[in-house]
């Protein structure tokens, strides 16, 4: 059973535990998190104008709203303010600053569905973050930008936490990833013909369940956790936050949740940074998680030209 914790006070100890066991927790809004996402809206808005940017579907072609969403997108990534920002979120979550680890953040949108779903605005079927290559002690951070609805947030489908799903998992290789098809998002417009992880099996998404929050609340979740994007029929875009979080105590001591189906490649342990001083996972401990596949790609993606990268973690220096 999935147990979903609100505003819970657990130390960051006891949380972890409980969502490698499955359970949801989702916070209020604080003053890091709206922050955070208040300098979002206002690079959002930037970009988009003079159009309102919650019906770009209304107003721009498909391939003007790519073109804005390939340069917005690496431009927040890499915005010095949103490393400084997560800096605080973690102290303000209780969150070991010289244990605990992050990736940089992602600007995500759901458009409605007949105008934009795969490539920079990719509409994700139902998967694990731990198909694609990412540990299995590895927190997902995730928060909307603007008012969430029913019809355009994110679903969870715990019944599949412990029960393995038939996957192309194992056709993944991150490295690889990085090497042919990450930097290529934007060119993907009607369809998404990029290999990634995908159920080879019938799926029963029904019961799932739908987190509504205001923009800056938090939803915090295992990257073992069964979750897509919901189809969006809100009549607006849905732009969300999302970054990942590993703590070095549990990568050392092999911690985390079960792995009952995920077969990829590779690994994203060089992606993260220390949040108390930018450095990254020393090279001991990722060798623990390392497979020896590094030969097939590109470890770490390099920092992009601009409007090339819109998705994924990135090797950044602090």
């Amino acid at each position: 059973m999935t147990v979903i914790y609100h505003d819970s006070d657990l130390d960051d100890d006891n949380r972890r535990a409980r969502l490698y066991a499955g359970d949801i927790f989702v916070f209020s809004p604080t003053p890091t998190t709206q922050a955070l996402c208040a300098h979002a809206r206002s690079m959002i808005e930037e970009a988009f104008a003079p159009h309102d940017p919650l019906r770009v579907h209304e107003n721009l072609p498909v391939e003007k709203c790519v073109e804005i969403l390939a340069r917005l997108k690496p431009a927040f990534i890499h915005h010095p303010r949103c490393k400084s920002l997560i800096q605080q979120m973690m102290r303000e979550f209780g969150c070991g600053p010289d244990v605990t680890y992050f990736d940089v953040p992602r600007l995500r949108t759901a458009m409605p569905a007949d105008y934009l779903t795969s490539g920079i605005a990719y509409a994700f079927h139902p998967h694990r973050d731990t198909w694609y290559s990412a540990p299995m002690f590895q927190l997902n951070w995730w928060l909307p930008v603007y008012e969430l609805m029913p019809e355009n947030c994110l679903a969870f489908h715990p019944q599949y936490f412990s029960r393995a799903v038939k996957n192309s998992s194992a056709n993944y290789n991150y490295y690889r990833w990085n090497a042919q098809s990450r930097a290529t998002a934007a060119k993907y417009i009607k369809a998404d013909t990029r290999e990634q992880p995908k159920p080879e099996e019938p799926m029963e998404l029904d019961p799932q369940i739908r987190i509504i929050g205001k923009p800056g609340t938090v939803i915090l979740f295992s990257a073992a956790q069964m979750h897509s994007t919901v189809p969006n029929t809100a009549g607006q875009v849905r732009y969300s936050i999302d970054f990942r979080t590993v703590n070095i105590d549990d990568a050392k001591a092999g911690c985390g949740a079960q792995n009952v189906d995920s077969a990829c490649t590779g690994t994203t342990m060089r992606d993260y940074l220390r949040v108390s001083d930018l450095t990254h996972i020393p090279d001991e401990i990722v060798a623990l998680y390392d497979d020896g596949t590094v030969e097939e790609g590109i470890p770490v993606f390099p920092p992009p030209v601009t409007g090339q990268e819109t998705e994924g973690t990135i090797r950044v220096q602090g």
